[in-house]
């Protein structure tokens, strides 16, 4: 009996192919884009989780100072003083430098950490012994992927690779270890700038140079700590804080704060909670688009049900009852439901890539979910299945025997009212969709070409070789000025910061005479005297930094500081002096630049401090501005020139409009995931139209005839189907726009610096909708119009 429901079903389905087609088409995009964004949803919900023990793991996270680094001996010292509280615990510098085999020369992130590495996070090797792979100085573990880049196989244990020191020298490192493939995690990858490849223990912290791990007055390192079983986190907040006051300096203690945070939940809520909230919003756009697939699914499927009025009466004069009816039609739903599940799910590792490269992360395969997963599309078949079959199988199969043969629907009215709702809904989920991409775009073309107080135009950054002393700044000035002469270069600097919002720390200040408790902390950049020139920032009053190696008690500020330290304007704070709390040196201000956006528009401008790095001899960076024109060529000149006055080193630039889509890579992402969307709803949209106005067309048929024989005209009878959807169209734009006002402006809200929502994103995406729509309807209608009215009225 089942067997002949699905034959049946199918017969069905292959007769009305046309309606199956466009039923099947939108039910399936509206699955797997769900899929995808399923997909991507669980994966970021498992960053830190696959972690050894990682309900006890914890980030020592900073108030008053740089947030992801603290004091370095201080989650060492929690284990020490208090084992009753910690289990283990974690510290990491993280420095770049270049490696070398061979002509293999490659700058690479380095992580200097302790050696409960790969004990306290269950991090396992491949190859190696975990048990001393961290011990010795001058070893280094390294990941899979780096062991065929330098050695052209997976096990590379045994083998040497040059590392540079800060200082420009030389030394091999022993490989003792290669890891195998280990989760997404904030132990290896704090951030998208640090995704550590090379791990080596921290005993070799002197030959890089570093900040000594033990040193209370070192507040850059990040620092992790696992908990014993059952410690209650308010015990170890107070024990933490306990140690700053007994260990720290005076200015520490009144600066810095430190809390715990979980581990599984750092990730999510870093950022101001950036990561969470485009969960939610990523969430909530696939729900409507599988939301729309369904609402189009279950509207064709009351549409078509009509049509088969005739075929329900001949079942119930044959003797067919209404629970078989009923079957009937809830097993054809479910069929087609099932289809366009099993199309998705074959498709799904087919878009994996393209969707992973879309929104710049991998995506899980099918076969690494949880088996409870399969759930899923099993409920998506079974609960689309019985909503799209119930009207019908339900509703229809009560029509009398008389007049279902009759083909006549006196005895049950078509619900006219419930079907333009649905499609009123789907408009609306539409406009709504395409008015949130619309917005979206336009905060990051204001990102991007806003005013960010800086010229980012043709403007190449590369990370140097470091020798932090007064010798290896006078060694790299003389190696900026060579690339500055070059023709194809306007201006070079070299710096400690780039404006991507990563600087080299926050040191609180104060004015002279006044209470050191009074001091306000700033964002600090070490700079030459060429910064500005090459960034084009403008200079509010006084003058920049110089380069004659008299400006050791001179700094520069932004207008943001000039204001939190109280002076009236930029030309008051000239000649004015200041104090670092606990430092002796007395700093007067030499000038004062305009205010610009060093990192993301997230955050208000902050109070900025430049420094010159002849004064605080540490850089990172050699920014090139290049002249306009052939920029191919003007990256070859750097790159000869590089090879040349810093051999052994790599070339590894960046435009800054690379770096600026780096510090807003969540934003990029939701760009393009909100275009996809976009696309998705009007195809979904116009799919579902384009079933809809088939049916109706199919159905008054003869309508279309009679009116031709009375005098219609072609126009006339086009538009009098256009009315019937613009009306619908017009309606959800009503419904649509305040409701998309609402969730642009929440978001919006989260910028300190955001466009202004003007008429434009919402009218446009109207227009758009209703010109398509309109186009779609006319050219079916056309063609029923045209049709010759004698054929269709002779059995009449």
């Amino acid at each position: 009996m089942i067997k002949n429901y699905f034959k049946t079903a199918w017969r069905n389905i292959v007769k009305h192919r046309f309606y199956s087609i466009v039923n099947v088409v939108g039910l399936f995009a509206g699955i797997t884009f769900t899929l995808l964004i399923g997909a991507y949803v669980w994966g970021e919900l498992q960053v830190n989780k696959k972690l050894l023990h990682a309900n006890n793991q914890y980030f020592l996270k900073s108030e008053g100072g740089l947030d992801i680094t603290t004091l370095g001996p201080l989650s060492k010292a929690m284990k020490e003083h208090y084992p009753n509280l910690i289990k283990n615990y974690y510290r990491w510098d993280g420095i770049t430098s270049v490696a070398s085999k061979g002509d293999k020369h490659f700058r690479e992130n380095i992580q200097l950490g302790d050696s409960t590495l790969l004990f306290m996070y269950g991090f396992g090797l491949l190859y190696g012994d975990a048990r001393t792979a961290l011990v010795n100085p001058y070893s280094v573990v390294i990941t899979k992927e780096i062991a065929i880049k330098y050695f052209a196989k997976k096990d590379a244990v045994g083998e040497t690779i040059g590392i540079q020191s800060f200082s420009g020298s030389q030394h091999d490192f022993i490989v003792t270890g290669v890891l195998k493939d280990i989760p997404e995690n904030s132990v290896t990858h704090l951030n998208d700038d640090n995704n550590n490849t090379f791990f080596i223990p921290t005993n070799t912290f002197a030959y890089f140079g570093r900040a000594d791990f033990e040193s209370w007055s070192n507040v850059y390192i990040p620092s992790y700590i696992e908990l014993q079983n059952n410690v209650s986190v308010n015990t170890v907040d107070r024990a933490i804080n306990q140690l700053i006051q007994e260990n720290a300096a005076d200015i520490i203690k009144k600066t810095l704060t430190v809390h715990p945070v979980l581990l599984t939940d750092y990730y999510l809520t870093k950022n101001n909670g950036l990561v969470k909230r485009m969960l939610y919003t990523l969430s909530f756009i696939g729900l409507f688009i599988l939301l729309m697939a369904i609402v189009n699914f279950i509207n064709m499927a009351i549409s078509s049900s009509s049509a088969r009025v005739r075929e329900i009466g001949v079942r119930k004069v044959m003797g067919g009852v209404k629970k078989q009816i009923i079957f009937q039609f809830l097993t054809e739903s479910t069929l087609l439901v099932l289809i366009a599940t099993l199309l998705a799910l074959m498709a799904y590792p087919l878009l994996t890539p393209v969707f992973a490269d879309m929104i710049g992360k991998p995506i899980a395969a099918l076969f690494s979910f949880p088996l409870y997963f399969v759930l899923i599309p099993v409920a998506i078949v079974i609960i689309v299945g019985l909503l799209a079959g119930l009207y019908p199988a339900f509703v229809l199969s009560s029509i009398k025997s008389a007049d279902a043969v009759k083909g006549k629907l006196r005895t049950v009215k078509e619900s006219i009212l419930l079907r333009k709702s649905l499609v009123g809904f789907q408009f609306c989920i539409a406009i709504i969709v395409m008015i949130g991409a619309f917005i979206i775009s336009q905060q990051l073309n204001y990102f991007f070409n806003g005013q960010l107080g800086y010229n980012k135009e043709f403007i190449v950054t590369a990370q140097v070789p470091r020798d932090w002393s007064p010798a290896g700044v006078q060694k790299m000035e003389t190696i900026r000025n060579e690339f500055a002469a070059l023709p194809r270069i306007s201006s070079a600097t070299l710096s400690y910061e780039i404006p991507n919002g990563m600087n080299g720390g926050n040191p609180p200040i104060y004015k002279m005479g006044e209470d050191s408790t009074k001091a306000i902390s700033m964002q600090l950049l070490i700079t030459d005297q060429n910064y500005l020139s090459t960034y084009q920032i403008p200079l509010k009053a006084g003058e920049f930094l110089s380069d004659a190696g008299n400006d050791s008690g001179k700094i520069v500020l932004n207008e943001k500081a000039v204001e939190a330290l109280g002076w009236k304007n930029a030309a008051a704070a000239i000649g004015q002096q200041v104090k670092i709390p606990g430092d002796r040196t007395i700093f007067t201000i030499k000038g004062v630049t305009n205010d610009f956006h060093f990192g993301s528009m997230q955050q208000t401008i902050s109070p900025m401090l430049f420094f010159n790095v002849q004064f605080a001899p540490n850089y990172r960076y050699l920014s090139f501005k290049i002249k306009p024109g052939n920029i191919t060529a003007s990256i070859e000149t750097i790159q000869k020139k590089w090879s040349q006055l810093i051999p052994g080193s790599s070339f590894e630039y960046q435009f800054m409009d690379d770096t600026l889509k780096n510090l807003y890579a969540n934003e990029m992402q939701l760009k393009k995931a909100a275009f996809t969307a976009t696309v998705l709803s009007l195809i979904i949209v116009l799919l579902g139209i384009l079933g809809l106005v088939s049916l109706s067309i199919h159905k008054r048929v003869k309508e279309i005839s009679i009116r031709k024989v009375l005098g219609a005209s072609v126009p006339n009878i086009t538009l009098l189907f256009i009315k019937e959807f613009m009306v619908v169209v017009g309606i959800a734009a009503i419904i649509a726009c305040p409701v998309a006002w609402y969730l642009m402006k929440k978001w919006l809200n989260n910028y300190a610096y955001r466009v202004t929502l003007t008429i434009q994103p919402f009218l446009w995406p109207i227009i758009a909708l209703g010109l398509v729509t309109l186009l779609l309807i006319a050219v079916q209608t056309l063609k029923a119009a045209l049709v010759n009215p004698m054929k269709n009225l002779r059995s009449e």
